[in-house]
């Protein structure tokens, strides 16, 4: 290939006697940005040491942001942990009556969002799967967000919620995101996605939405003008293999409708689950898979290292392997993670330590929306 390779780092992996000539290849195309396919991206995951994954997704990143490393100014509002699923993963999910479920009301969810509603860009409502709650009850909730924050972005429901909202109100996955839509839904978090090897979810989740169903949800949302985030949950069951199958089928759907802001891989947490008895996978796997993440999916801007999940320094890593993002100041609001075991027990950061945070791994904060348009460089 004729195109001139400037990075230093790079041409010394093409020049290292120890590849053999089909890596070289793979990386060849990957350095001058020539997309792979999934076999590629297999073989580079399997083959390659940490290092090399490293440069490979640091020469995109830089490409792609510099060292432009992305926050926002957020919270996260959890309606209640009350969910009709059972999924084996799950920490969070609570019965109706259990002693560490609730259910907050509209006025409630509203109180706690005035704590702070001075400090945010965003608000982040995800729960359970609440089985009495239907489609209804959170466009009322949607309505009188929006009536008392006109200004403040408003991303809302996964896939799955929003499944079970269009099922019991009869109504299709497009005409249920279009009522919320026109009461102020803005954008869509990526969760719910798991892993989309349907054998896979038939064991961790098997009641839930599956693949087909989540994908269909977010390419609705994304034609009627409802951008999104897509997920991976890793570290369980399932295979590197299904992995890259789960990034290539996202990047497929993200070729039809360029509609997700950004992945986020979401590690396994073996916590206060079902699934315990199965070890964490370490850092170095961590990073291997943003890496790969951020050579495969071309066609993604943003790779978010969600901190609340990782722990800062894990996710201040990953930001050396492809991450450009490192989600928002959340400021104690979320225990989706702190009840599966996360270092994070109460996840906060105010925006100087943001900044502060970020500036110690050389990278250069910038405060975004909630679409990735640039507020402020710190």
């Amino acid at each position: 290939m004729s195109t001139i390779i400037k990075d230093i780092e790079a041409i010394d992996l093409l020049l290292d006697t120890k590849y053999d000539k089909q890596l070289k290849e793979i990386y060849t195309k990957i350095i001058n940005s020539i997309r792979i396919s999934e076999q590629e991206a297999l073989t580079v995951y399997k083959e390659s040491s940490l290092n090399t994954l490293g440069i490979l997704a640091n020469l995109i990143r830089v490409r792609k942001h510099g060292k432009n490393t992305y926050f926002n100014r957020n919270i996260h509002v959890e309606p209640t942990n009350i969910c009709t699923y059972k999924c084996k993963f799950c920490s969070y999910a609570r019965t109706k009556g259990d002693i560490d479920a609730w259910e907050y009301s509209i006025d409630e969810i509203l109180s706690q969002i005035a704590l702070y509603a001075n400090q945010i860009t965003e608000i982040h409502i995800v729960g359970g799967v609440h089985p009495e709650r239907d489609l209804d009850f959170y466009v009322n909730l949607l309505s009188k967000v929006r009536e008392k924050y006109p200004d403040i972005h408003i991303k809302a429901f996964t896939a799955v919620e929003l499944d079970y909202m269009a099922k019991k109100s009869g109504l299709s996955v497009a005409e249920a995101i279009l009522k919320l839509k026109n009461v102020g839904l803005d954008s869509i978090p990526g969760g719910g996605a798991e892993i989309f090897n349907d054998e896979i979810r038939k064991v961790i989740c098997g009641s839930k939405s599956n693949a087909g169903k989540w994908l269909e949800i977010h390419e609705a949302a994304h034609k009627n003008g409802v951008m999104s985030n897509a997920t991976m949950l890793y570290g369980h069951i399932e295979t590197i293999a299904d992995r890259i199958n789960h990034l290539s089928i996202l990047r497929n759907l993200q070729d039809r409708t360029n509609g997700f802001n950004a992945f986020i891989p979401l590690k396994y947490k073996n916590s206060n689950n079902e699934l315990s008895h199965i070890d964490e996978v370490t850092i170095i796997e961590d990073l291997k898979l943003f890496a790969i993440s951020r050579i495969f999916l071309d066609n993604i801007s943003h790779l978010k290292a969600y901190w609340p999940m990782l722990g800062k320094e894990n996710a201040l890593l990953a930001l050396d392997f492809g991450a450009d993002d490192f989600d928002g100041t959340i400021l104690d609001t979320t225990k989706i993670y702190s009840m599966a075991g996360s270092k994070e027990e109460r996840p906060s950061l105010l925006v100087d330590e943001m900044v502060t945070l970020l500036k110690s791994a050389n990278k250069i904060p910038v405060e975004r929306d909630s679409l990735y348009n640039k507020i402020r460089e710190m």
